[in-house]
């Protein structure tokens, strides 16, 4: 057993002193930014924001073919007194005049005159035509600059975000990492949340006669942790791989990220940047064919160099692996998605590659950054108390009868005494077999009994409390694919919600009389890549409106592929899944000790958010709450609903979400904008950066939080763990950001922060967050004195007996608990060839932030003085045993958090249609 986990993060040396660099920086200038505005204003008539310049493609462009250019800052496009570029070098005027003249005349168009003789101005003698370039000016960046908050949180200042990432990469990248007798060498690819390095050339790896290109993938992002007095540098490893065929028609190319590698076109030039350009290829439907997307810098390389052969798109899609290889001195991937076919590398690596990565980097970056502490177990409880598993003393099947008999009191309670009506609707007679052998398992009931007419094929279970019905018929056309008009002129949103109303038609069309009771719709359909062919067309999203219009909850399965094995897998987890949403679910006891309350309740909060790119079109924002009581009667589980200001079993919590919800107007969904750097509004990074809100924003803000207030009022009368992801909630709730967090106070709008015992005497508040796509909790392996790297679960702290941050890791599937740890993929050894072929998956850590809890000081604060107060880390504890329920493999979050989350899925608010606005209202 290990006992101690490294987490791959470094954070400002306090040993090393100041940490000051020299560096070049330039800013547009007035002149320059008032001519570049009047361009703007002139060819974008539209804009809602003509003063705000459009650089990300300029900075895109300017990154990789100006020398020693390292970032861009931010909103440089909005101030011209800002800082715009950082570099280690200034970059002559020659070189960085074209380089404005044909971003200038690419974007404004080729018509327009004054944007192509821009470049002529920047570089004219004639004081009269001239528009001067601005001068670089040399200034000492601290590059540890940290400012503190109230709470305790060392945060970064702002252009640390996008400016530490690329320093740090830049100066890894100009070493190179030997492992396996074998030598790689890395690129640097900007990205909107930090940088990332690249090897490159790829490896390849050969198999059944092709060849498979693959590299090395280190992420670098910066984020802060709760109450942590640094901030940190995460660095995340993977295997990035390449496309070498699109196996989809041009007209479904989503949107591919191309990378290109090209040498510097200016005389004398040496390539010092080691970047390599991020492009965006996707299929343009006016021309018909691959074009690329907007922002990309690639249409602008050929403009400024006339010598060398640039891949055009439709050549790149057609030809992808002759890229790789590379035309002269130029060379293009495109990054590998599953959408567009299979792959034989499989993603991931094992945590013995992983470790020397990380090693490699931690040598890299001394002596300016540290490693952070390694983290220690901080108990030995790491589990709940399971049903004992099958074993040596115990008969064979012992375990999968006490899940059965748990399952079983689970379902007869959330019933109640109701009879249970489940309709199958199958394409395939294998998927309704396995489905309808499976379920008696799982509750360990006899096969059922047939019932009705011969030709009817219902079955019938009863006993202990439990009556069901599963009645067995052919899905027909519900599952075809919707009828989407194609009409461009209307809305999207309209157009699919009247796609929709037809589903829902037919549905009640093919509807039969069934007695009072719950009802559950299982339902076999294709999975969503049989419908890419035509966007909007997959029909699940309407079928579960249309069923949960009857009053039905619904469940899906896919239809099985040629090769499928793992068919009664699958239908197991189907039938799980539905006993999720009946609330037919047991919360785990947990082994934590006395200091928790034997009448404690668990609330969760999740928000639920969708875009114009959601999954009926339409934006909304729904805040979803769920309580699990346990020990409790019947509603052991249950779901807020805010219109009658109750609490609703989960069942009819989630038919209440699937009521037609009024879209709101969608104003940047929760984002800021900035023009000024290349991830343009990059979402909050580290949970800390305010972000631009219009009044709409400000507005839902004001109404979740008011939600949050009203309903922990509610809660007042028994203890109480409050459970919310940070990641998930914290743009409605601007309170939970990290610069934000006081221990044991709660802050919401702009209202100074309150101790949370106001909110409820018995009250704790928990808060998780993972990775996420911003990579804001760090990669983790476990060691030992003995050098073995490998996985561990359990729960992890600090030496800090008043710590409050926690990790959470849990087990790793079987699948990839049969793989050795060792496993080297990007220099396979001799008794490893086919190591690049294996998939590997690595846990991820799930922060525990325990950010409210009766401690001394907060007993006092409330009048309690003398009370037993609380550890931390028992309620890290009791949060990491939430994940584990049943047999099912550990959760990504607490259960509670988990079946708010999963809540959300019914959630699919409909845009009006021409017949509802006309159709009479109903009392």
């Amino acid at each position: 057993m290990y006992h101690t986990i490294r987490v791959a993060a470094y954070e400002p040396d306090p040993l090393h002193g100041p940490w000051q660099e020299e560096m070049r920086v330039l800013r547009l200038g007035e002149e320059l930014h008032t001519e570049l505005t009047r361009l703007h204003a002139k060819a974008d008539k539209d804009s809602g924001h003509p003063d705000r310049l459009p650089v990300r493609r300029l900075n895109s462009l300017l990154q990789p073919m100006a020398p020693g250019v390292i970032a861009t800052g931010r909103n440089a496009g909005t101030d011209g007194r800002l800082p715009w570029l950082y570099a280690r070098e200034a970059v002559p005027p020659e070189v960085l005049a074209p380089v404005i003249g044909t971003w200038a005349a690419g974007m404004y168009g080729e018509e327009d005159t004054e944007g192509a003789d821009l470049e002529e101005k920047l570089r004219s003698d004639d004081p009269a035509e001239a528009i001067p370039l601005p001068h670089w000016e040399t200034e000492s960046v601290d590059l540890a600059e940290t400012v503190t908050s109230a709470g305790g949180t060392a945060e970064p200042v702002a252009r640390l975000y996008s400016l530490l990432p690329e320093w740090v990469a830049f100066r890894l990248a100009a070493r190179t990492f030997r492992t396996g007798g074998a030598t790689l060498h890395f690129r640097v690819e900007s990205s909107g949340n930090g940088a990332r390095l690249v090897s490159w050339p790829p490896q390849r790896y050969m198999r059944r006669g092709q060849t498979w290109y693959y590299s090395a993938c280190i992420n670098i992002t910066v984020h802060t942790v709760p109450f942590a007095p640094r901030f940190r540098v995460h660095v995340s490893t993977q295997v990035r791989r390449w496309a070498t065929r699109l196996d989809v028609p041009p007209h479904q190319l989503g949107g591919a990220t191309v990378l290109l590698d090209a040498p510097l076109p200016w005389p004398g030039g040496p390539d010092r940047s080691h970047r390599l350009m991020v492009n965006t290829l996707c299929y343009d439907r006016r021309l018909k064919e691959p074009a690329w997307r907007h922002h990309s810098p690639a249409p602008l390389v050929p403009e400024l160099d006339i010598v060398r052969n640039y891949p055009r798109p439709a050549e790149l899609f057609a030809h992808p692996e002759r890229w790789i290889n590379g035309s002269g001195d130029v060379a293009a991937g495109i990054v590998y998605h599953p959408s567009i076919g299979p792959h034989k590398v499989g993603p991931g690596l094992m945590p013995r590659e992983r470790a020397e990565l990380d090693a490699w980097v931690e040598e890299g970056l001394s002596p300016m950054l540290t490693r952070v502490p390694d983290l220690t177990r901080v108990t030995r409880s790491n589990t709940p108390s399971l049903l004992p598993r099958s074993g040596a003393g115990r008969g064979p099947g012992v375990r999968d009868a006490q899940l059965a008999l748990q399952r079983r009191a689970a379902l007869a309670r959330a019933l109640n005494g109701c009879p249970l009506e489940i309709d199958v609707f199958w394409q395939s007679p294998e998927t309704r077999a396995a489905l309808l052998a499976e379920l008696p398992k799982l509750i360990g009931l006899p096969p059922g009994e047939r019932v009705g007419p011969a030709d009817d094929d219902t079955w019938r279970w009863q006993g202990e409390g439990i009556e069901m019905r599963v009645r067995a018929r052919p899905v027909g056309p519900l599952a075809d694919a919707l009828p989407v008009s194609r009409e461009r002129r209307r809305p999207r949103s309209v157009r699919l919600a009247e796609a929709v109303e037809g589903r829902c038609r037919l549905v009640a069309d093919r509807a039969v009389p069934r007695p009072v009771g719950a009802g559950v719709v299982i339902a076999e359909i294709a999975g969503k890549e049989r419908f890419a062919a035509v966007p909007d067309s997959d029909p699940k999203h309407a079928l579960r409106i249309a069923w949960a219009r009857q009053g039905l909850l619904s469940q899906f399965v896919n239809l099985p592929d040629d090769t499928d094995s793992g068919l009664e897998h699958r239908a197991r987890w189907t039938w799980l899944d539905a006993f999720r949403q009946l609330g037919a679910i047991s919360p785990p006891a947990h082994r934590v000790g006395a200091g928790i309350p034997g009448d404690l309740q668990y609330v969760a909060l999740w928000l639920v958010r969708h875009t114009r790119k959601g999954p009926t079109r339409c934006p909304v924002r729904r805040l979803v709450a769920v309580r699990v009581r346990p020990g409790d009667g019947p509603g052991v589980i249950e779901g807020w609903d805010a219109e009658r200001a109750e609490w609703v079993p989960y069942p009819k919590l989630l038919l209440l979400l699937s009521r037609t919800v009024e879209p709101v107007a969608e104003s940047g969904e929760g984002e800021g904008t900035d023009t000024g750097s290349p991830g343009g509004g990059a979402a909050v990074r580290g949970g800390h950066r305010p972000v631009t809100r219009t009044g709409v924003e400000q507005r839902r803000q004001r109404e979740t939080e008011r939600q949050i207030r009203a309903l922990l009022f509610q809660l007042r009368d028994r203890p109480t763990l409050l459970l919310a992801d940070a990641g998930n909630l914290r743009q409605c709730w601007p309170g939970l950001r990290n610069g934000e967090l006081v221990r044991d106070m709660l802050g919401f709008g702009t209202e100074p922060a309150q101790r949370h015992t106001l909110y409820g005497e018995d009250l704790r508040v928990v808060l998780v967050r993972d990775a996420n796509a911003r990579e804001e909790v760090a990669e983790w392996y476990a060691h030992d004195a003995k050098d073995r790297v490998g996985f561990a679960e359990g729960v992890w702290g600090t030496a800090e007996t008043e710590g409050r941050v926690f990790a959470s890791t849990a087990s790793t599937p079987h699948t990839v608990a049969k793989l050795p740890k060792g496993l080297m993929k990007l220099v396979p050894t001799a008794q490893g060839r086919t190591a690049p072929g294996k998939t590997a998956w690595n846990p991820g850590q799930l922060e525990m932030t325990v950010l409210a809890c009766l401690s001394e000081k907060a007993l006092a604060d409330s009048g309690r003085e003398g009370g037993q107060p609380d550890r931390p880390a028992e309620w890290a504890t009791l949060a990491h045993q939430l994940r584990y329920h049943d047999d099912y493999p550990p959760l990504a979050r607490p259960l509670p958090l988990h079946l708010a989350r999963l809540a959300g899925q019914y959630v699919l608010p409909v845009a009006e249609t021409k017949e509802k606005r006309s159709a009479p209202s109903t009392p």
